[in-house]
């Protein structure tokens, strides 16, 4: 085994800072000792190589399909005829969730103006203050499914199936996160999780970005009064609602069922091999396993990383269904059991973390 010290490498564009000060932030977590496979040196820097035509690709398709979908919903609006841009559109808006987190680590592109002008607005779409998610996202990377530390656990246990199920309408997370977004931009203090992981010195552009948010959700409502249209929201904010379903359906698989408190992302973390289309609408988060390993792989070369570790790791779920029928048992026994989890087959064991 190697220690991992994982929050040093949990964002990319912001690198040098954030190890700085996550350094005098989180302390304890240099001293945890993640798992890591090995992996040739050479190889491992060739992976994590950054490519601006890796991400345009990726991010090219996905601009065209949402404008152009956005497009024919302004054209056909009021007609059966929407319906069809509607679907469209709202799963490619609600892909900003996938999208807002790969680019919070840096790694789609090579050019670190480009990466963060797209994470800023893919913050926006999903509903996460960039700032704020990104310092939260580093934490969920440094201590992921450790109770109470990880801000970012999708299924606390026991867990409530009702919460889950509204989830995959954003409800009841989106509107906790128009709530505390519009309680910063008014208050202007962050209080909560984020005041145990939000260094002092960015929380004034969390506050400046809130107040931004804030403004934009305002303009929204004020145009659909105004102009007598519910227009302006179905383009804005609300397709993060409605068009969820999709996106929902592949987070899940991240964590659900898996053990807390364990140093070992083999464990905590599900690999689900997909269709190339679920790849592109997931942004290869399906190889999660991989991604919380070595978090400074870009997204593109993670089918590459899970062939260099595979053999280290447990086997892989075959399938989005394959890996709801693994957890979605473990689920319904976690409600009177939560000490409970699904044991993977890995080549060694892990060391247990103190609760």
């Amino acid at each position: 085994m190697v220690s991992v010290p994982t929050h040093r490498y949990a964002l990319g564009g912001d690198a040098t800072a954030v190890t700085s000060l996550a350094e005098d932030q989180f302390e304890h977590e240099v001293e945890a000792k993640w798992f890591s496979a090995v992996v040739d040196r050479k190889r491992l820097k060739a992976l994590m190589k950054r490519s601006d035509a890796a991400g345009w690709r990726h991010f090219g398709v996905w601009l065209v399909l949402l404008v152009g979908s956005l497009v024919g919903v302004i054209a056909t609006w009021r007609s059966w005829w929407s319906l069809p841009f509607l679907a469209v559109y709202g799963v490619m808006y609600a892909m900003s969730d996938h999208h807002a987190h790969e680019l919070s680590h840096g790694t789609p592109f090579k050019t670190r103006s480009v990466n963060e002008v797209l994470y800023q607005l893919n913050g926006f779409m999903t509903l996460h203050e960039a700032r704020y998610w990104r310092w939260s996202h580093t934490r969920h990377h440094t201590d992921t499914l450790l109770v109470g530390r990880d801000p970012e656990i999708a299924v606390p246990l026991p867990p409530r199936l009702l919460t889950l199920a509204l989830n995959f309408f954003f409800i009841p997370g989106g509107f906790g996160q128009l709530r505390n977004i519009t309680k910063i931009a008014i208050t202007g203090r962050i209080t909560g999780d984020g005041d145990h992981f939000i260094p002092m010195s960015e929380r004034g552009k969390v506050v400046r970005n809130s107040r931004v948010y804030t403004a934009i959700f305002a303009s929204t409502i004020v145009a659909c009064v105004v102009f007598r249209t519910a227009l302006p929201a179905i383009l804005i904010v609300t397709p993060r609602f409605w068009g969820g379903p999709f996106a929902q359906v592949f987070n899940v698989t991240q964590h659900a069922g898996l053990p807390e408190n364990v140093y070992d992302h083999r464990l905590n973390c599900r690999t689900v091999l997909m269709n190339p289309v679920f790849e592109f609408l997931y942004m290869n988060m399906n190889f999660h396993v991989e991604h919380h390993m070595f978090p400074m792989v870009p997204f593109n070369a993670l089918p590459q990383l899970h062939d260099e570790i595979s053999a280290q790791c447990a086997p892989a779920s075959s399938g989005v269904v394959a890996a709801w029928r693994e957890f979605l048992p473990a689920l319904r026994r976690q409600r009177t059991d939560p000490t409970y989890a699904i044991v993977r087959d890995v080549p060694t064991a892990p060391p247990a973390a103190e609760r």
